[in-house]
């Protein structure tokens, strides 16, 4: 993940102010918020500017895919060439939403929240997409997640872990 941000933030911030990368680098899907402050800690974003950047680039994503995710991958698996992509997709929402289904509101909380690799809000929503989770929950367990994960990033990205410790 480090490299593509580096890629990202080096590409596009010679064009766009450091804070426009950010919520880009905040939007894509396996970047989402983590990938954000790492961005702004290398561009020298200051943290308290790059915190609502990252949120509202990562919130934004997460109605559409609850709403539309399952319309628009049964459109595109009736195409030869996208459906074995959506039969990958789909096999990989439903082995996540093992981890999701016994206490649904805290599960996805959790999945979103844990800044590991393949969780986050974009696969938290098509995994609660997939389990048909009610969308006012959903929303606000992805809300609580992303706001757990952007601590965590920031103690990481930041280096206030250090400060912290010392």
């Amino acid at each position: 993940m480090e490299s593509l941000v580096t890629l990202f933030s080096q590409t596009l911030g010679q064009y766009v102010p450091a804070e426009v990368v950010v919520f880009i680098i905040s939007l894509c899907p396996i970047l989402e918020c983590r990938g954000g402050l790492l961005a702004a800690s290398l561009l020298k974003v200051p943290l308290l500017h790059a915190i609502p950047i990252c949120v509202i680039g990562n919130i934004i994503p997460i109605p559409f895919i609850l709403l539309f995710i399952k319309k628009i991958l049964h459109w595109l698996g009736q195409f030869k060439v996208f459906h074995k992509l959506v039969e990958k997709i789909e096999d990989r929402a439903n082995a996540k939403s093992g981890s999701v289904s016994g206490a649904e509101f805290t599960g996805l909380m959790l999945f979103v929240g844990i800044p590991l690799p393949g969780t986050g809000a974009w696969t938290g929503s098509l995994v609660a997409a997939f389990l048909e989770m009610d969308l006012k929950k959903a929303v606000v367990a992805e809300l609580l997640g992303v706001s757990i994960a952007t601590v965590i990033m920031s103690i990481v990205s930041y280096g206030l872990l250090g400060m912290v410790i010392s």
